[in-house]
């Protein structure tokens, strides 16, 4: 049985092992398991029960990340959607006055949408229409998001109220001063090559935000709510004016997903020499089919995270990966509470580290072809300082387009390039 599934996951072909794929799949739940509670927090602004949201997102999560490992045997893992979810709250259902319910069923027809264009074939086209400079743009511009990240996290970069621009963090802070002893510790254990450098650091930080405080023992729940399960409401999300909403959610999630895919499959090595990652009609329609279901647990837009690079620093190289990610996220709603012992602060060293270790991409950029290098530049750029991943894409492929018009040299661009550029153009006339 053991050797059946090792062939299918093709361990010996990806040098991988049982115990590298469990530890890779650990590493990437533990830094995806603060959507637990993120995820709730903000949608019950909207009047999503807190509790059933719970549910809700970790069933979403385990479902899609183990067909996502089982189907395509790459290891992505899914769950609810940041930034999705505070537009869904926020624009939506708060913004529009449309209750939770209608704001699920524009989530389910944005999931269809999707599902229907990777069917036909498009998801597959756009990304494979990408020059290959640009995708390692994007690999590396998703590195240097998750270092900001993880520097906010931590504390050491805040945001100013007043200016709205970075400002170096407080030191006083004993939860900053925390997540600077895990950076410190984490890189320790990464130039020593010590295996499981990452989860170690995790761990190793998550233990000295207890110990300092910043951090307490949970409250387990005891009973599972399972209340916003098919709660969604399909028809009154069919409404016109909701219309721009959903175009909205689909141009975010389509290239947000396209860009995580991308930088995944560079960081695993996992690409033909054409830079074509296996399986990716699969992959892509197991994102689409997430936030259908998203949709259907009352817990926004499932899509791929790009906190699995977590477990390819762990040597996560298989779908099997992506399977554990599931499994603990399905235990998590009776244990949930238990992973707010791993907070942002013990998760945020890994997540600047893990960002260096993508910016090494940045070798494979040709910076003597300006023509390339500049719209390259511009996606590594936006990403971190627009925090969007779509917006920094769409930027770079604009920038592309037009420096290649301005040189003459309109057949070296895509003709799918040229319809990505003006649906992006319009999308940011749209102020969306």
């Amino acid at each position: 049985m053991l050797g059946a599934l090792e062939k299918y996951f093709k361990f010996q072909e990806r040098k991988t092992s049982w115990s590298t794929e469990i530890r890779a799949g650990i590493t990437t739940y533990l830094t995806m398991a603060y959507i637990l509670f993120v995820n709730p927090i903000i949608l019950k602004d909207a009047g999503v029960p807190f509790n059933g949201c719970v549910v809700g997102t970790a069933l979403a999560a385990g479902i899609t990340s183990i067909l996502m490992g089982a189907i395509t045997n790459f290891p992505l893992a899914l769950a609810a959607g940041m930034g999705l979810n505070s537009v869904l709250a926020y624009s939506i259902v708060i913004g529009q006055g449309v209750s939770w319910q209608v704001g699920m069923g524009l989530i389910f027809l944005n999931g269809l949408i999707v599902f229907i264009l990777v069917l036909a074939g498009l998801r597959e086209a756009v990304m494979k229409a990408i020059p290959v400079p640009l995708r390692h743009a994007i690999a590396v511009g998703i590195g240097m998001f998750l270092a900001f990240i993880g520097l906010m996290h931590a504390g050491i970069v805040v945001i100013n109220k007043d200016t709205l621009l970075p400002s170096p963090g407080d030191f006083s802070k004993i939860s900053t001063v925390v997540s600077c002893c895990g950076i410190l510790i984490t890189s320790i254990f990464v130039v020593l090559r010590i295996k499981g450098a990452i989860l170690l650091g995790i761990v190793s930080t998550a233990i000295i935000a207890f110990v300092a405080g910043v951090s307490k023992l949970p409250k387990v729940v005891s009973v599972p709510d399972f209340s916003t399960i098919g709660a969604l409401d399909l028809i009154g999300a069919m409404k016109l004016s909701l219309l721009p909403s959903l175009f909205a959610f689909l141009i975010v999630d389509f290239f947000d997903t396209l860009g995580t895919v991308t930088a995944i499959g560079y960081q695993a090595k996992l690409v033909d020499s054409e830079g074509n990652i296996e399986k990716l009609k699969e992959i892509l329609g197991i994102d689409a089919i997430g936030a259908m279901l998203g949709g259907v647990f009352g817990a926004s837009s499932n899509t791929s995270y790009i906190e699995s690079a977590a477990g390819i620093m762990e040597g996560g190289r298989t779908g099997f990966t992506a399977i554990v990610v599931g499994i603990l996220f399905l235990s998590s709603i009776i244990i949930a509470p238990v992973a707010c012992l791993i907070t942002s602060e013990a998760t945020a060293p890994a997540l600047v580290i893990i960002g260096f270790l993508m910016m090494q991409g940045i070798k494979n950029i040709d910076f003597d072809d300006i023509e390339t290098a500049i719209p390259a530049f511009i996606i590594i750029l936006t990403m971190p300082f627009t925090y969007s991943i779509s917006h920094g894409i769409g930027y770079g492929f604009i920038t592309y387009t037009v420096l290649k018009m301005a040189c003459g040299k309109f057949r070296e661009v895509h003709p799918l390039m040229y319809i990505i550029s003006l649906v992006f153009a319009a999308y940011f006339v749209m102020g969306k």
